[in-house]
């Protein structure tokens, strides 16, 4: 059988060949949005086996399991990580097309130098390959984002985490640099009172204070950004369905504030008013750090209630939604824009339909103060395919700077994901390749490398601001 994941994979001209092989390969990695365990990189965990460190948790994996009938007891059940892996092993052929193919043997390929076909056939020679390398030390946590040449990457953290394991690290050289983003979705989260409730009190467990106004829940969230700022951290992020038009501007915040307290639902205009007011207070106070603030939209999660009930959240029942943005994007940036309080941005969008939408409007709030200030981000979540990325960059293209790109993210609870950074970097390349290949770039190596060169890697470090080991 000949190889499939040659040298030139996903190149298919001249150009595309010079460009990623001469330059965008050795580039290091910044991976400035992922959702990996600090803990784990603390304390340079040894993953136990192929599958621990490779299904548990991969929500793509989960689907396509599924999709082709295989019991949940090897999914997320009590079957052992050999069984699973062997049924992973099986779904693997029947995956054709699908980019879970793709990613599936470059992984295999990078960390652990395996050319065959993943296949119920090969499964046993590749489980214990993989088992006898993950016992290694080059094969640690650490040891496998050093493979990849990962300098800074940037975890995904709730307002209430202690950052003990991001202290840890950051006392020691030896592991790779990560930093800390806030997440705080769950602060303004209003949806069920008591859920949210319960989270207040773990929000005054850590900060030491009392939350009784809404007032003080403000001054908390900023000590909780003061802190993880000291800490490193120069991002946040924000995972929502859209951003909500506020149709009324009478409400009282404080009245709402006492209504969760008291466990009394809010209305469905109650709620929206509440998100957006919380944000506007912390979107302010990012642009007062310097921070750069991102904006993932446009998911419908938890969509099969009977599994949810059974399985629990994050397990892989989300998809793409197709909710209203551009107003109420327009809405929410320009009242920060309008009293100089917008940060650096990033805007991310799941539905492609809206490609032009989320691109256009990054266009709006870019006022020359800083290169590229607004930015439309790399493809996401279900559109982080050679499809998606292609698409993502030509609307890109199309309505902004191309040049101007902060590239690629992992956005993956998986230490083996990082190839998706090389898989990014050959479409990148063999789009502009072609490009030259059709007359309508020039055949300007030294103009073409540095485009490649800042999306890759240059400009996400100007931008944010990183500094490496």
């Amino acid at each position: 059988m000949s190889e499939f994941i040659t040298q030139d994979f996903l190149l298919q001209n001249k150009m595309a060949k010079t460009l990623y092989h001469e330059y965008a390969k050795a580039m290091p990695i910044i991976d400035y949005h992922n959702h990996l365990s600090p803990e784990l990189i603390a304390g340079d965990y040894q993953f136990k086996n192929i599958t621990e460190v490779w299904l548990s948790g991969d929500h793509y994996k989960w689907r396509a399991m599924r999709a082709f009938g295989i019991d949940e007891k090897y999914i997320t059940g009590s079957a052992s990580d050999k069984e699973k892996f062997m049924k992973w092993a099986e779904v693997v052929p029947h995956t054709l097309r699908n980019p879970l193919y793709h990613w599936t043997h470059l992984e295999l390929k990078r960390y652990f130098g395996i050319d065959e076909l993943l296949s119920s056939k090969t499964a046993e020679a590749i489980w214990e390959e993989t088992n006898r390398q993950l016992a290694q030390k080059s094969h640690s946590a650490n040891g496998l984002l050093k493979q990849m040449k990962v300098e800074v990457l940037c975890t995904t953290d709730d307002p209430i985490d202690s950052l003990e394991h991001h202290k840890s690290i950051s006392e020691n050289r030896d592991l790779v640099k990560t930093l800390p983003a806030f997440r705080p979705d769950k602060a303004y989260a209003v949806e069920n009172s008591e859920n949210y409730k319960a989270y207040l009190k773990k929000l005054e467990v850590v900060s030491g204070k009392t939350i009784e106004n809404y007032s003080q829940l403000v001054d908390v969230l900023k000590n909780r950004i003061d802190y993880f700022d000291a800490h490193g951290c120069r991002l946040s992020d924000h995972g929502l369905e859209q951003l909500y038009v506020i149709e009324r501007l009478d409400y009282d915040i404080e009245a709402l504030f006492s209504k969760l307290k008291k466990g009394i639902a809010l209305q469905k205009g109650e709620v929206h008013y509440y998100k957006m007011k919380t944000l506007q207070h912390l979107c302010k106070y990012y642009s007062e750090k310097g921070w750069t603030q991102q904006f993932h939209l446009g998911a419908i999660r938890d969509n099969n209630s009977r599994l949810l009930s059974t399985l629990g959240p994050d397990t892989g029942f989300d998809s793409i939604g197709d909710f209203s943005q551009a107003q109420a994007m327009s809405e929410f940036f320009n009242a920060l824009d309008l009293n100089n309080q917008l940060a650096k941005t990033i805007l991310y969008n799941l539905n492609p339909s809206d490609n032009e939408v989320f691109a256009t409007m990054a266009g709006n709030y870019n006022d020359g103060s800083i290169k590229g200030k607004m930015q439309y981000g790399s493809a996401w979540w279900f559109l982080d395919q050679k499809d998606g990325m292609e698409k993502q960059i030509n609307a890109l293209s199309n309505m902004g700077l191309l040049s101007c790109f902060v590239g690629m993210l992992t956005d993956s609870r998986s230490f083996l994901s990082f190839p998706r950074h090389e898989y990014f970097r050959r479409i990148l390349c063999n789009m502009i390749g072609k490009d030259v290949e059709n007359g309508e770039l020039p055949a300007d190596e030294e103009l073409l490398s540095a485009l490649v060169k800042n999306i890759c890697y240059d400009n996400a470090m100007g931008y944010f601001g990183f500094e490496v080991r």
